[in-house]
């Protein structure tokens, strides 16, 4: 389903893209495949744990948050998953970053996918499996109070497009008492190592 948001930003969001029963195999393989950290970064001047885990693949590194990840393969899960969301999202996606949400008191602050590696508006998948959580999307601009929250499903799949990074923020806030844990595999394309 296609949302227009303003200023030519758009998402398309579809809950369920991944049958239940796939999306649960995602998720146990991607648990044992992938090298899952708790990195720190620089937040108002302090050095702190992001309250989350993270792993990643492509074969450029990737640098956000003050921090570059290291080119590093695609797991088998992965290799499978990056051609379908690709072709879904119209997009030749060659890196993906997860975050994985050990519960509800793991969380993302607002931010924009921007980085100058990324190109202009660039086309931004997030294919999510576990546990449903709350995506908060915001305009940057503070007199403009539209919010387009969503909420992400086991296997629910959106995609963030036109000038979405240029206008909008997202990020995931906490959801204290939420039980279970929720992997986001976040798929872009990047035109140049940082």
């Amino acid at each position: 389903m296609r949302i227009p948001l303003a200023s030519g930003a758009w998402l398309d969001d579809e809950p369920g893209w991944l049958a239940s029963d796939e999306a649960h195999r995602a998720l146990s393989a991607l648990r044992d495949e992938m090298a899952w950290e708790q990195r720190e970064i620089v937040l108002f001047g302090r050095r702190v744990l992001q309250p989350r885990l993270i792993a990643w693949a492509g074969d450029l590194g990737y640098r956000y948050s003050g921090q570059t990840l290291e080119p590093r393969a695609f797991t088998p899960t992965l290799s499978d998953l990056l051609p379908r969301v690709s072709a879904r999202a119209g997009a030749a996606f060659n890196h993906v970053l997860a975050n994985r949400y050990r519960s509800g008191d793991d969380s993302m602050g607002l931010h924009a996918d921007d980085e100058p590696e990324l190109g202009p508006d660039p086309v931004v998948a997030i294919l999510s499996l576990g546990v449903t959580r709350r995506l908060v999307i915001r305009p940057r601009r503070k007199q403009d109070r539209a919010r387009h929250d969503r909420e992400l499903s086991h296997g629910a799949l959106l995609v963030m497009g036109g000038t979405c990074q240029r206008h909008y923020v997202h990020g995931l806030p906490r959801q204290v008492g939420l039980r279970g844990e929720r992997i986001s595999l976040t798929f872009r394309r990047l035109l140049r190592a940082p």
